[in-house]
């Protein structure tokens, strides 16, 4: 079997814009790849299957993993005959602000994308990526991004990295956020904080917001006394991801977010002190 890394993501910064016409909502952020996440194993069947395997038992349905709905996309629409066998390393939780889904279905158009010969391009991945999932465009490639629309119109930028002998604590409380509650009670921003933040040299990270706090925090204390946990121990920069539950800190030093993973750890469903990953194709 071959393999791909399925990196999480973090949202260094998150707006909600406008809401469009369609019933979405545009938004402006900054995406960053995390060195955490799922591994997905793959090889080709000759039966035209796709057969999904995990590590451990899943809670939802084959129809709704997003590597099996990646799979299915590329056969219809390059008349696949083959099929593929996966084995999916779950790590990432569910519900977390953190991408893992998407960042499994990123990881098998990469891997099917030499498994059965495709050749497609990048680019030709992210749009495909629209399809799956709002998130899957900019994790094909991961690293550093400025997104805008529904996550689709993507900027790519030098890779980001962390002050120096610094490191990044991700952690996911035990909540999960609908994303109908996130959205519920959040009035679009309009343009001019976005606008002002994406021609700013964020590269200090100082400029971290994320909306989704304001309609979040009430709804589910346990994420914002988590974030002021990160503070607290230390962090320069605390922010939920995504539309959460998950928090991440940015560190000057990696013994202080040790420090705070310990204290958070019985509060948490998931931690990791970890870094950038600067993406694929770099």
């Amino acid at each position: 079997m071959q393999q791909e890394f399925a990196p999480a993501k973090i949202n260094l910064f998150l707006d909600i814009l406008l809401k469009r016409p369609d019933g979405y909502h545009n938004l402006g952020t900054l995406f960053q790849t995390i060195n955490v996440g799922d591994t997905l194993s793959g090889e080709v069947n000759s039966t035209g299957e796709i057969i999904m395997r995990y590590n451990a038992p899943q809670e939802y349905p084959l129809e709704k993993d997003l590597v099996y709905k990646a799979a299915k996309l590329l056969q219809r629409k390059f008349s696949v005959k083959a099929g593929a066998e996966f084995y999916l390393e779950k790590k990432m939780p569910l519900g977390a602000g953190l991408g893992g889904g998407s960042a499994d279905a990123a990881a098998a158009f990469r891997l099917l994308n030499r498994l059965w010969n495709l050749n497609l391009s990048c680019e030709e991945l992210e749009k495909l990526g629209t399809e799956i999932g709002a998130d899957v465009p900019f994790l094909i490639r991961g690293g550093s991004a400025l997104a805008e629309g529904i996550g689709e119109r993507l900027t790519h930028l030098e890779p980001l990295s962390l002050p120096s002998g610094g490191a990044l604590l991700v952690a996911t409380p035990h909540c999960a956020v609908p994303t109908k509650a996130a959205y519920a009670g959040c009035i679009p921003s309009g343009e001019s904080r976005w606008d002002a933040y994406k021609n700013s040299p964020f590269r200090d990270f100082q400029g971290a917001f994320n909306k989704f706090e304001e309609s979040v925090f009430p709804q589910f204390p346990l994420i914002s006394e988590m974030k002021n946990d990160f503070l607290e121990g230390g962090a320069a920069v605390a922010l939920m991801s995504g539309s959460g539950a998950s928090v991440f800190g940015i560190f000057k030093n990696r013994a202080d977010a040790e420090k705070t993973a310990e204290k958070i750890a019985k509060n948490a469903r998931f931690v990791a002190v970890t870094e950038f990953f600067a993406g694929f194709f770099v």
